[in-house]
């Protein structure tokens, strides 16, 4: 065969074949047996969480060497089961929110909310069955926990976050569904007093 023939028979066998292997790319499979679209989720879903501030709210901070510094082997996991918190002090002049040393309990006019366990821990965290990648994303758009109940309370940033497109969404939940599970219930939120100011300290529930 000549070189002109052989040069189109290759052009041809590429002209069929480009199409499949550029179908295959995204779509075969990854580590893990995991989709290459999951894991471009996954990797996508950490740099969003990572640059998002997501471990300044839900990984317990620690005294580290340099200063206070986050837990990462408690990452994303909330609010210690294990602390328990005193009242929180009263309001002096324009200061009227304070926090816990982990930063992750809040108290200010909207009661006390805690950092809630991100993990996908069955029993204490997103792993159980009552989250899903869909109630996920309608709690981030429509600042409802659970996407139907309370409001999701300060300092918690839902209505920045749900800005983000449905990809981005998705990919955030990936990644928190890849993430080792941390066993750590998380108190509920506590309203403040019924009556109380604007301002006044959020009262534990008895």
């Amino acid at each position: 065969m000549d070189s002109k023939l052989r040069t189109g028979a290759a052009l041809a066998i590429l002209a069929v074949a480009a199409p499949l292997i550029w179908a295959g790319v995204g779509a075969g499979p990854a580590k893990g047996g995991q989709s290459a679209v999951s894991a471009r989720r996954v990797e996508r879903g950490k740099y969003l969480v990572t640059i998002g501030g997501c471990n300044d709210c839900h990984t317990p901070f620690k005294m580290g060497s340099n200063g206070p510094e986050p837990d990462m082997a408690r990452m994303l996991s909330g609010h210690p089961e294990s602390m328990k918190l005193p009242p929180p002090p009263a309001p002096s002049g324009p200061w009227i929110a304070s926090f816990a040393g982990t930063l992750t309990a809040y108290a200010g006019p909207w009661g006390i909310s805690y950092a809630a366990n991100l993990t996908p821990d069955k029993n204490t965290g997103t792993g159980g069955g009552v989250w899903s990648e869909e109630v996920f994303i309608k709690a981030l758009r429509t600042g409802k926990h659970f996407g139907t109940s309370r409001p999701i309370q300060p300092p918690m940033p839902w209505n920045w976050i749900g800005k983000a497109t449905d990809e981005d969404l998705k990919s955030i939940w990936a990644y928190l569904q890849s993430i080792p599970p941390v066993s750590n219930h998380v108190p509920d939120w506590q309203e403040p007093p019924a009556g109380s100011p604007q301002g006044a300290p959020a009262a534990p529930k008895k």
